[in-house]
């Protein structure tokens, strides 16, 4: 199944010192036809994604792991 999955959306893995999370993008950027406008489209959804996140019940109890 994973690898159906694999073949509906591309992964991405960002990395930095404390935290590695690897993505799977739904959303088709193909029809940005403009590379640079296509880069800020994922940027301002990749944000939004993180706001939208930081708000729920599930960063919550993320972040209560810690405790």
């Amino acid at each position: 199944m994973d690898d159906f999955l694999d073949e509906l959306y591309p992964e991405l893995t960002l990395e930095t010192d404390d935290i590695i999370m690897t993505i799977a993008v739904k959303k088709d950027y193909s029809q940005i036809k403009d590379s640079n406008k296509r880069k800020e489209e994922f940027i301002k959804d990749l944000n939004d994604f993180i706001k939208e996140f930081s708000e729920t019940q599930e960063s919550d109890e993320f972040i209560a792991y810690f405790e």
